[in-house]
């Protein structure tokens, strides 16, 4: 199958070149030609709307709604015909105001957030989280790529795909800002850092994956930024605070991120300890 993959970031990149091993013909763009470039495999193309003219199915991997609705407006000439997987934690945005702009132009849209790091996308283990309401056989044109992936999981709606990613982008926020506090706590009463980690880490796990952070205060390498943690906090709160919902913690936990993201933005989204320290 020809495939586009829009933003070749972190996931993207990894998105891509499992595609490509899976057999897929595959085409990137990324508004930094060299990042495309720098993903190995597929071709480079100068636009978004070049790729998605070469292509029968599109998965976008941007950086949130914003990115999502300026690049659809660039290849709204090219989409007849073509379906677009979107990956991107964007809430409920790209349904409401990218969907209806995309069948206008005769294509489809699937929303399919995905949950899981870059090694979860290389061992194929991704979790593919997809609506049962998405158009049937646009479903079954995008199934063999996302099947490369990982494990696709429907749900009743692409509306509660998306929200159900902010409610784990949103526990994996508030774990990880609850562990560094701790951590920061029991090394000013005394206790080694590593001792009080250590056992954190039966509790929750993924923190593991962070540890130069809450160890020795590196934040790198930078798999989830701080300022996209910022950027999913703020989508969840004004999707669940639109539904009625009450959201203390959740709302708190922006207000620390947000506390450490001029100075810790583009670090690792654990920098948030430097709070503590």
């Amino acid at each position: 199958m020809k495939v586009a993959f829009l933003g070749t970031g972190k996931m993207g990149a990894a998105m891509a070149r499992r595609a490509a091993a899976a057999g897929h013909d595959v085409f990137l763009w990324n508004r930094t030609a060299s990042r495309a470039a720098a993903v190995g495999a597929g071709t480079v193309m100068p636009t978004p709307a070049d790729a998605v003219a070469k292509a029968e199915l599109v998965v976008i991997a941007l950086t949130g709604p914003d990115a999502v609705e300026s690049v659809v407006d660039e290849v709204l000439p090219a989409a007849a015909g073509k379906v677009f997987v979107d990956t991107t934690t964007a809430g409920v945005h790209v349904l409401e105001r990218s969907a209806p702009r995309l069948a206008e132009r005769g294509a489809w849209l699937i929303v399919a957030p995905v949950l899981g790091s870059v090694p979860a996308v290389e061992a194929g283990r991704l979790l593919v989280m997809v609506g049962k309401d998405a158009d049937p056989a646009a479903f079954e044109l995008a199934r063999p790529v996302l099947e490369s992936l990982g494990e696709i999981t429907r749900f009743p709606t692409m509306r509660d795909a998306a929200g159900i990613k902010l409610l784990v982008n949103s526990m994996l926020f508030v774990s990880s800002l609850a562990a560094a506090e701790l951590v920061a706590t029991g090394t000013r009463s005394g206790v080694a850092r590593e001792h009080s980690f250590g056992v954190l880490t039966r509790l929750a796990p993924h923190l593991a994956a962070r540890s130069a952070s809450y160890l020795e205060s590196v934040h790198e390498p930078v798999n989830f930024r701080l300022a996209d943690a910022l950027k999913d906090l703020d989508l969840a709160l004004e999707h669940f605070r639109g539904a009625g919902a009450s959201m203390p913690v959740t709302a708190l936990t922006r207000e620390l991120y947000a506390e450490l993201a001029e100075t810790y933005g583009d670090k690792e989204m654990s920098a948030v300890i430097e709070r503590y320290l």
